[in-house]
């Protein structure tokens, strides 16, 4: 018994990531005076860094016991497949950095503070999701968070991705230029504030369309924080249905791990798809390729 959501077409991308690269390229002194110069709301979402984006996904499933099975290798040997200008090692390429682009998929993730002068202030709501429930699905009336880019440009990289949805279709490409290497998408917060309550639940399933076997991991946020913990789990989209449980989770920040945190079941705040050349603690993900 699962409850649900919808998840995107994971189209030809090449490169997906829940991580970051901790080699990206840094902000010279006249980017971030043009942040400053920007004002207070950008500077701070600058100030914050970030983690990363997740997709379209699916179902909160019950506490029923059920078996965990990983998708089969369906890419041995990628890294032989690769050509030479699509290799796991980075490559020394350098473009232009993106401001305008990185300020636009910031800035969908930071909520302004309420103030209470103006009708703010209130403390977002709680809502109790079931078994089975479905929690997201592409062009709902009934869904209270879409879904936008959050891509490697964040960190001074240059891929990108785009995500549509009105279809679940999430499209991209990966570039390990000026030392990144994913792209992803995240959830944008949730309408009035509010926070889930899935303790009745499990996990969360994921329904799939394409994806050719490449990795991704998916991310789930227990915090508001915009550089907070990612609760991360990697899946090989080779199947239609993906169940993620809760308790495989790892936790992880900038794509390090993080021993000794506790997963709030009770206050699901956010999720995140990504697709990177980094798995955990800076080690590649095989099943990556750029372009």
């Amino acid at each position: 018994v699962s409850a649900t959501i919808s998840l995107l077409t994971l189209a030809p991308l090449r490169s997906h990531y829940i991580a970051h690269s901790p080699n990206l390229l840094p902000l010279t002194i006249a980017q971030q005076r043009n942040i400053i110069a920007m004002g207070p709301f950008i500077f701070v979402s600058v100030l914050l860094s970030l983690c990363l984006h997740t997709i379209s996904f699916s179902d909160a499933f019950s506490p029923q016991p059920f078996t965990y099975t990983a998708t089969p290798n369906a890419h041995k040997g990628l890294a032989a497949a690769n050509d030479d200008d699509a290799t796991l090692s980075s490559t020394k390429d350098r473009k232009p950095w993106e401001f305008f682009r990185f300020v636009s998929q910031s800035s969908k993730f930071v909520t302004p503070p309420s103030l209470p002068f103006i009708g703010g202030g209130k403390k977002g709501t709680s809502r109790k999701i079931s078994p089975g429930e479905t929690i997201w699905t592409p062009s709902s009336s009934q869904s209270f968070f879409g879904f936008a880019p959050l891509d490697d440009v964040v960190m001074g990289g240059a891929s990108s991705s785009t995500v549509d949805n009105n279809t679940g279709m999430w499209t991209g490409t990966v570039t390990d230029a000026n030392n990144g290497g994913f792209v992803g998408i995240r959830s944008t917060p949730f309408q009035s504030g509010l926070s889930l309550d899935m303790s009745d639940c499990k996990g969360v399933e994921l329904r799939l369309r394409k994806g050719a076997g490449r990795r991704f991991k998916l991310v789930v946020r227990d915090s508001t924080e915009f550089n907070g913990i990612c609760w991360t789990t990697e899946f090989d989209a080779g199947k239609t249905v993906i169940r993620i449980p809760f308790a495989k989770q790892i936790p992880t920040l900038f794509g390090k791990t993080v021993p000794g945190k506790t997963f709030n079941d009770e206050n699901v705040a956010g999720f995140q798809i990504a697709y990177s050349k980094f798995e955990y603690d800076g080690q590649l993900n095989e099943k990556f390729l750029l372009g």
